[in-house]
């Protein structure tokens, strides 16, 4: 007969290699299928590209420290690349995902077993197609839970919930990307937004099948957001309701209550929803926020609904949330600067740097050639760049080159500095300004460096909000500001003591953004504006983060089946 203390023993031993299993669970092989499928929205029914048949695609879960691993095989009529959008893939960059900067597409029929490490990231992340226009259709969430035998460091909440904000257009997105290249113009806004891939009631033929939360009295549930959109920031709010934000880009920040939050392409927030509001229905809603109006944008609402499940007032007309106006300056912002880290190691912050950068980051215009079509302003072809380089993708993917010394396709040397210093946010400039350099220039970082980089917006031909993205790395925001950075002024403001930790900054309009981060994770690394058109006309660079001393800080060689070129 055992004893109490005997029994105890053997139940606690059970346990643990139950969380165990499913530990290693967590880090088995997934099957994805890219394939067309059909979805109606919008009073119109059109084929998509999708994974697994599911729009948003299936959600990908594992546990901090987890390495999985995801069979992606290509059955649709395009190349295509998937990207771990936020996980720092340590000395892994053969399957982060950018086409022609870290691998070539998976071409039809083809496909590639990808592997996804997961480090020190906790919270929500998000994968999506890198492959021109195909992250419309082709993403989901990513789901990190902290390690087996540890927990959030908030209370755990009742139930937890992706919503996916993302935009939706009639006609084929691939179509909307070919007649926009061509004509050197900018793009069809999209007819929608959606939450969880549907646009909400109050857009034609869609009542029906608008996404509905739904959620018990006095219980706390986790929101994990995901701004989608290919090309618009986004305001979020649920009517009656306040949101406790409790992380942001997979890493936990000092909870704070908001009515709404801003969130830009890219970008992920952690929420917790308390349902301590009379039973009944209430709209959850996203919009647009556009600093600058006089550039075309989708201004239509979607929306879905938080319903009780009591089932008290369902007749009832639900109450609309609080939603900043459009072109709210202060309301983004001021959100964006609320965000603090939670609990951070110091020497985790750089205080000191060794590398410093100043990057402007610029709406341009190419002059019109021979037979272009140019539907620009006055008669030019819509161009985008970083430091007055718009870059120009190779046909052979940087990587590739770097790591098998491939001459000729890429060149180093990505200015620190504009090569061109004036004030960056007039309002009038000389048309010679707005003309930049064609090239495909990457930066090249020592190992261990300690980099910072101010992004400075400028007014050129249009200025408007970028929120600029990094591959294989998160970085502190040390600090923000309007109008042209102070070299001499604007650091002694930083925050070097709990800066928040993203991947994705907004920088603001007619203003700049700073951050910091150290050079750890060797290979080739994207940095580039998140809104897909701006991406598209070139505002992108690469760091090619070099070999360290050991063997831990060294890049590997790459898998077998990278798809060819």
């Amino acid at each position: 007969m055992w004893s109490a203390k005997k029994w105890k023993s053997a139940l606690q031993a059970l346990s643990f290699l139950l969380v165990l299993f499913l530990h290693r669970q967590a880090s088995a092989d997934y099957n994805w299928v890219v394939k067309e499928s059909t979805y109606t929205r919008l009073c119109s029914t059109k084929s998509i590209l999708t994974v697994n048949g599911k729009f948003p695609g299936p959600v990908l879960r594992a546990y901090a420290g987890d390495i999985v691993y995801v069979n992606v095989h290509n059955r649709g009529r395009y190349n295509i690349t998937i990207h771990w959008h936020g996980v720092k893939q340590p000395r892994n960059p053969w399957s982060d995902g950018p086409e022609y900067i870290t691998q070539c597409g998976i071409q039809p029929g083809g496909s590639f077993r990808q592997k996804i490490i997961f480090s020190v990231e906790e919270g929500t992340l998000w994968w999506h197609a890198h492959s021109d226009w195909s992250r419309a259709t082709v993403h989901g969430a990513i789901i990190v839970y902290p390690k087996p035998g540890t927990s959030y460091p908030f209370p755990k909440p009742y139930a937890e919930v992706p919503i996916i904000l993302g935009e939706w257009w009639k006609s084929d997105v691939m179509e909307v990307l070919d007649e926009f290249v061509r004509t050197g113009g900018t793009p069809n806004v999209s007819d929608a937004y959606t939450i969880n891939g549907q646009p909400g009631d109050l857009y034609p033929c869609s009542k029906s099948e608008t996404f509905k939360l739904s959620v018990d009295q006095n219980k706390t549930h986790l929101l994990r957001i995901v701004n989608a959109a290919m090309n618009s920031i986004l305001f979020f709010s649920v009517a009656n309701h306040n949101l406790t934000v409790v992380a942001a880009d997979a890493a936990y920040t000092a909870p704070i209550s908001t009515p709404y939050i801003t969130i830009s392409p890219g970008q992920t927030i952690d929420a917790l929803l308390f349902t301590d509001q009379q039973p009944g229905r209430y709209y959850m809603a996203a919009r647009a926020y556009q600093g600058n109006l006089a550039i075309g944008f989708d201004n239509t609402t979607t929306t879905s609904i938080v319903e009780y499940k009591d089932g008290n007032g369902n007749g009832k007309t639900a109450p609309f949330p609080y939603l900043p106006y459009y072109n709210n300056t202060n309301a983004a912002f001021g959100f964006f600067n609320r965000l603090k880290s939670l609990a951070i190691n110091q020497t985790d912050v750089v205080k000191t740097t060794t590398t410093r950068m100043v990057s402007t980051v610029s709406v341009n215009t190419f002059p019109c050639l021979g037979n272009q079509t140019c539907e620009g302003p006055n008669g030019t072809r819509l161009a985008a760049s970083m430091n007055n380089i718009s870059f120009v993708d190779p046909r052979v993917d940087i990587l590739q080159a770097y790591y098998y010394y491939i001459n000729g396709v890429y060149k180093e040397g990505f200015p620190d500095f504009p090569p061109l210093i004036f004030n960056f946010t007039a309002e009038d400039f000389p048309l010679i300004l707005e003309i930049p350099e064609r090239d495909t220039k990457v930066k090249v970082l020592e190992y261990g460096s300690d980099v910072e980089i101010v992004f400075q917006n400028t007014n050129l031909v249009a200025g408007i909000d970028h929120p600029m993205h990094l591959h294989g790395h998160s970085f502190h925001i040390v600090g923000t500001g309007f109008g042209n950075f102070d070299v001499k002024k604007d650091p002694l403001s930083f925050n070097l003591v709990d800066p928040p930790l993203r991947n994705t900054v907004t920088v603001p309009l007619s203003g700049w953004a700073a951050v910091r981060f150290k050079a750890r994770n060797p290979g080739v690394w994207y940095l580039h504006c998140h809104l897909e058109r701006h991406l598209t006309w070139g505002m992108d660079t690469v760091f090619i983060v070099k070999n360290g001393k050991h063997p831990n800080e060294t890049l590997p060689p790459p898998p077998p089946d990278m798809p060819p070129c």
